[in-house]
C-alpha cells in the first residue's frame, strides 16, 4: 500500500528519521574538482556553460515518482529490515534526463502521461519547478500514475528498482496532431526512452519528417524499439544492450554491427558504469587509404592508453579507421574510450538515475556542438555529480555549478588535449 508524505513537492526523511573526425588520437582530461555537495544548490554567479542557440529538446517516455529506501544490506527473502534513509522524489528516464538538461541550460519539453492523483500532480510540479515544459502532458482523470520502489544498498553501492507502470498507458490518440506539431516546433533533438512504443513511433516519424535529430536511450530490448532505432541519429545504450541486441561476442563488435544495421546512426555510446563508456562515431567521407583494423584490438589499444592515476574523466580517441568486425563487416569511423570519474567511497551515495544524467548531458552536448572528446568527459562529470546524492535528481548539477567551469572556456579545453601516437 502506498503512502503519501504531506510535503511539497518531495521530501527527504533523514537517517533514523531524525536527522568531428580528426586524424590523431587525443586524451581529454578534466581538471575541475567537485566543490559543491549540497543538493539542488544554485549559485548567484553567471553560468559556467554556454547557452546553445538551439536549446529546445523534446522528450517522450517515463515520468514517475521514486520511493527510495536506503538499507545497510539488501534483504534476504522473507526478512524484515529497517531503512536508514527514505526519500520520495521524481523519477522516470525521460523525466530525469530532461531535468538534467534543464539545469544545464536547455529548454526541454516533455510528452508523457500521469493520472490526476497525488503522485501525478507532484510529478508535474517538480518538473515545472526545474524549468521543464509540461504543457504537453496528458493527465488521465482516473487511473494510476507510474511509480518505482528503489532499494539502495549502502554497503554494495547498488540499487534495485521495482517499477509499477501507470494506467491507463498513453496511446497515439491521446496526443493530437496540433499538440505534437507544437511540441516539435523549433526542437533540435527529440529523445525517447523506448517506452509506450506505439505513441513513440508516431512522434519519431513526425520528427524524422521534419529533419529533427532523434536520440534513443536503449536500456534493454523492448517491444517496438527496433522501429525507433531505424529512425535514430544517436543511440546511448546500457552496457548489456549492444550484445543482447546484436548477438555478438563483444561490445566493440556489437557497435560495429549496430552501425551497419542502422545506417542513419551518427554515433552509438555504450555506458559501462564505473568503467566509463565506449563510443563509435561514423565518418561519412571514407578515404580509400584509411587503415583497416580489428575493432576489438583497437579497443584494447585505447584502454592501454588510459592513465589510472587521473581521477577525473578522460577521453581517448582513435584516428579515423576502417573498423573490422569478423564475420560482420567494416565501418569507417572513430572509436572513443571515455573513463568514469573515480568517486571516493565516502562520496558515492546512490547510482539511481546515473544513466539518465549521462543522457541529459549528451543532449546538452549535442545542442552545444561539443566534440566527442569534450562530450564524453562532460557527461561522465554530470553523472558523477548525480551519484553524490540520494535519488535520481537531487545531485544533478546546475549550469552555475563550479564543477562544470572547465567546460566553459575553449582555451582551457585546448590546453588539456594532448596528441598521442597512432594505434598499432
Amino acid at each position: 500500500m502506498l503512502f503519501y508524505l504531506p510535503m511539497h513537492p518531495y521530501a527527504t526523511i533523514p537517517n533514523s528519521f531524525s536527522s568531428s573526425c580528426l586524424p590523431l588520437r587525443h586524451r581529454f582530461s578534466l581538471s575541475a574538482r567537485a566543490i559543491m555537495t549540497d543538493e539542488r544548490i544554485k549559485t548567484s554567479s553567471d553560468s559556467f556553460l554556454p547557452h546553445p542557440e538551439s536549446g529546445i529538446v523534446v522528450g517522450f517516455g517515463g515520468a514517475a515518482v521514486d520511493f527510495l529506501a536506503v538499507v545497510g544490506a539488501f534483504p534476504k527473502p522473507d526478512q524484515k529490515i529497517r531503512s536508514t534513509n527514505l526519500k520520495v522524489e521524481g523519477g522516470g528516464n525521460v523525466g530525469n534526463a530532461l531535468t538534467c538538461a534543464a539545469r544545464l541550460g536547455l529548454k526541454p519539453r516533455i510528452i508523457s502521461k500521469v493520472a490526476n492523483d497525488t503522485q501525478g500532480k507532484a510529478v508535474l510540479e517538480e518538473l515545472e519547478a526545474d524549468g521543464v515544459d509540461t504543457s504537453f502532458f496528458v493527465v488521465s482523470k482516473e487511473g494510476r500514475s507510474p511509480f518505482t520502489y528503489v532499494i539502495v544498498d549502502s554497503q554494495t553501492k547498488t540499487r534495485t528498482c521495482i517499477h509499477t507502470a501507470g494506467y491507463p498507458p498513453m496511446i497515439p490518440e491521446d496526443l493530437s496532431r496540433a499538440s505534437l506539431l507544437s511540441a516539435l516546433d523549433g526542437a533540435r533533438v527529440v529523445y525517447f526512452d523506448g517506452r509506450m512504443h506505439e505513441t513513440a513511433l508516431v512522434i519519431a516519424q513526425e520528427a524524422a519528417n521534419k529533419k529533427i535529430s532523434i536520440l534513443i536511450d536503449a536500456e534493454r530490448p523492448r517491444e517496438g524499439l527496433d522501429d525507433l532505432l531505424r529512425l535514430a541519429d544517436y543511440v546511448v545504450c546500457s552496457e548489456k544492450f549492444p550484445q543482447a541486441w546484436t548477438g555478438t561476442s563483444s561490445i566493440p563488435t556489437a557497435l560495429v554491427s549496430m552501425l551497419l544495421r542502422l545506417p542513419q546512426i551518427r554515433f552509438v555510446i555504450a555506458t559501462l558504469g564505473k568503467n566509463g563508456c565506449i563510443m563509435l562515431e561514423r565518418c561519412a567521407n571514407e578515404d580509400p587509404q584509411t587503415e583497416e583494423m580489428d575493432v576489438d584490438r583497437s579497443m584494447e589499444s585505447l584502454e592501454i592508453g588510459k592513465n589510472d592515476s587521473i581521477a577525473t574523466p578522460t577521453c581517448i580517441a582513435s584516428p579515423v579507421t576502417k573498423f573490422r568486425a569478423e564475420g560482420i563487416g567494416t565501418v569507417c569511423g572513430r572509436l572513443y574510450f571515455g573513463t568514469a570519474e573515480k568517486i571516493p567511497s565516502s562520496e558515492l551515495i546512490d547510482t539511481t538515475g546515473a544513466g539518465d544524467a549521462f543522457v541529459g548531458a549528451v543532449l546538452y552536448a549535442i545542442c552545444a556542438n561539443f566534440s566527442p572528446e569534450k562530450m564524453l568527459p562532460f557527461a561522465s562529470c554530470v553523472a558523477a555529480a548525480k551519484c553524490r546524492a540520494l535519488g535520481a535528481r537531487s545531485g544533478l548539477p546546475y549550469q552555475t555549478d563550479p564543477r562544470l567551469a572547465f567546460f566553459s572556456n575553449p582555451a582551457m579545453v585546448s590546453s588539456n588535449v594532448t596528441k598521442e601516437t597512432n594505434m598499432t
